[in-house]
């Protein structure tokens, strides 16, 4: 089992206090917080100063290791967090400067994400909480995406619309003072970064896809082939990709044989087009609906070029203030799973001694009383 492959990292320190002691001094003083994740296929860690800012944001990609098979295999990615998590965590405190026991909490992903992954980084949390006494909190994923917008913009309004694009999630929320979240519309099939992987896949531009579309459709014409867009009721706020994917293999049967190299970059530019046209509409019509004008766009999609430009430019036209973060807060990183469970600690959420992974959680804090009035039908 995992548990027991990594408890001879932290053996040390699992042992040099009792419990009692752990449980008498694990509550939070604010101070530097050490950030994990370990949800998917990157093994992150880093350290948020006693104010909140980034003092190291330390990321081990493992695209190499699963490029090879187009996609992340679960048990390989377990394997490989297993074997770097105590280098990346000894370096973001090095990059830091600080030492482990300077830490006052740490936080960890909790869930969703791979069973095998989660399992690591949130046992070496735990691992490294008892051994230094110090309290943990486990953050939902998502909650740390959204939490990367005020990583690069600590004044952004606490009151916006957030639409996290990462991975298997596309949603879109009201968020409110104190971190409370409304879920205002979701992708009802494929989210947006799986619509990527796949259209990448079908055009044969490799892993990960989101990334390598990007690149290819920036010498393609958006306007040559046209995919459709899915709106469904005009006030509904949410989203569908699987017909955009179909759409994309009936067009190559269509074309058949080898494709050159400009019409690939213009399958590429037009089948963009279509996702982050659909995501940029959704996200101000949100804003109309809420009568909000910020907006925060969040996860690893948010670095797409295109869509970057489509939201600013257009936040420009009509006024919204926008909250793009840099690249490096967009993917899966643990600067914003600190960030998380800091202001969960400093909104009063109680440390958490023991806790389970939760593989298949998913932050919606939906309110069934506003769906009439957000768009769903």
């Amino acid at each position: 089992m995992l548990f027991n492959a990594i408890w001879p990292i932290c053996n040390e320190m699992y042992f040099s206090h009792n419990r009692s002691k752990f449980q008498s001094e694990a509550r939070w003083r604010p101070g530097l917080v050490l950030g994990i994740e370990s949800s998917c296929d990157e093994t992150a860690a880093a350290i948020l100063s006693c104010e909140g800012d980034v003092l190291s944001n330390v990321v081990f990609s493992q695209v190499t290791i699963h490029e090879k098979f187009g996609g992340v295999v679960p048990e390989l990615a377990a394997r490989a967090h297993l074997g770097k998590i105590d280098m990346v965590v000894r370096e973001a405190l090095a990059t830091a400067q600080i030492s482990k026991h300077d830490l006052s909490a740490i936080a960890v992903t909790q869930g969703p994400g791979l069973a095998g992954a989660l399992l690591v980084g949130v046992n070496y949390a735990k691992a490294l909480s008892y051994g230094l006494g110090i309290p943990i909190i486990g953050v939902n994923h998502l909650q740390g995406h959204i939490a990367s917008a005020w990583l690069a913009d600590s004044m952004f309004p606490v009151s916006c619309i957030v639409l996290v694009v990462s991975g298997g999630h596309t949603h879109l929320y009201r968020h409110e003072v104190g971190g409370r979240c409304t879920l205002l519309g979701r992708t009802r099939d494929d989210a947006a970064g799986e619509a990527f992987d796949k259209g990448a896949q079908m055009l044969g531009l490799g892993y990960p896809g989101g990334p390598a579309v990007d690149r290819i459709a920036r010498s393609g014409d958006s306007q040559v082939i046209r995919f459709p867009r899915f709106h469904r009721a005009k006030n509904s706020l949410e989203f569908s990709f699987s017909g955009l994917k179909t759409a994309l293999l009936y067009k190559l049967r269509e074309l058949g044989g080898p494709l050159s190299s400009q019409q690939i970059a213009d399958l590429a530019a037009g089948y963009q087009e279509a996702i982050v046209q659909v995501l940029a509409t959704k996200a101000f019509a949100a804003l109309t609906q809420s009568n909000l004008n910020t907006l925060a766009v969040v996860g690893g999609v948010s670095a797409n070029s295109r869509l970057r430009t489509i939201l600013s430019e257009r936040a420009v036209r009509e006024g919204i203030r926008l909250s793009l973060p840099p690249i490096e807060f967009c993917t899966d990183n643990a600067a914003m799973i600190a960030s998380a469970g800091r202001q969960l600690l400093m909104n009063g959420e109680r440390p958490q001694e023991d806790f389970d992974i939760s593989p298949a959680e998913r932050f919606v804090a939906i309110h069934e009383e506003n769906r009439a009035n957000i768009g769903f039908s």
